[in-house]
């Protein structure tokens, strides 16, 4: 696995990564439903009906529910020093522009460690903006891949989730993102560079992820 070290800057970090923004969002959804389902459950045990016991019953395991959920977001994703510590170098374009955001198209292998095949596949991701970098198409972007499982049931060898994240969410150095873009191999460059046209088709998937053939693989990458 291809790692890349660099000083993380926690406030900029704080200020422009998206995958820090969706944890703070999911966190704070979970909160709003438990105190709703909690404030439900209140009211529903006070009105004190046969039926008002049961929904508030069904309630309270909601609520409860929500501020696990709540915990457990930061702790599964883990740190932001740790995304781009244990995260693989990956490369990424800009393969959509928009008014408010483009889609990035990265290249990124979704096979689990104890995998000793690999498994390429071609990731899509919207992101807002991204610091030290032009709003074109074609413009790379080097990324660390975030891996996860939905679940500890997946058997499957590769992973469920897949997303690249910036090293310009976790830095304004741009020697480190210049080196970080000359540590990834030219020939996963050229391409994905290669395969921007299939965005669109990757951005349709359920899983935003278009698996390729070995055959579609330059020799480096087999």
């Amino acid at each position: 696995m291809r790692r890349f070290e660099f000083p993380v800057d926690l406030p900029h970090a704080k200020a422009v990564n998206q995958t820090l923004a969706e944890v703070r969002s999911l966190r704070r959804s979970a909160i709003v439903v438990a105190l709703l389902c909690a404030a439900g459950a209140v009211w529903l045990i006070v009105l004190g009906r046969p039926w008002s016991y049961v929904v508030g019953a069904v309630l309270i395991v909601a609520a409860v529910t929500s501020v696990w959920v709540a915990l457990w977001a930061p702790r599964k994703v883990g740190t932001i020093e740790q995304l781009y510590h244990d995260g693989e170098l990956v490369p990424a374009m800009v393969a959509v522009t928009r008014a408010r955001g483009m889609t990035l198209l990265a290249l990124i292998d979704i096979a689990k460690p104890e995998n000793p095949d690999r498994h390429y596949a071609l990731v899509a991701r919207d992101v807002q903006a991204i610091p030290g970098h032009r709003a074109r198409v074609g413009e790379r972007v080097p990324c660390v891949a975030v891996e996860s499982d939905r679940t500890t049931r997946n058997k499957s060898g590769v992973w469920e989730m897949v997303s690249p994240m910036p090293l310009a969410w976790g830095t304004r150095d741009s020697a480190v993102l210049a080196r970080a873009t000359a540590a990834i191999d030219e020939a996963e460059w050229k391409l994905l560079k290669s395969k921007l046209p299939l965005s669109e088709q990757v951005d349709t998937t359920d899983s935003r992820r278009l698996e390729l053939d070995t055959g579609e693989l330059p020799r480096e990458l087999r």
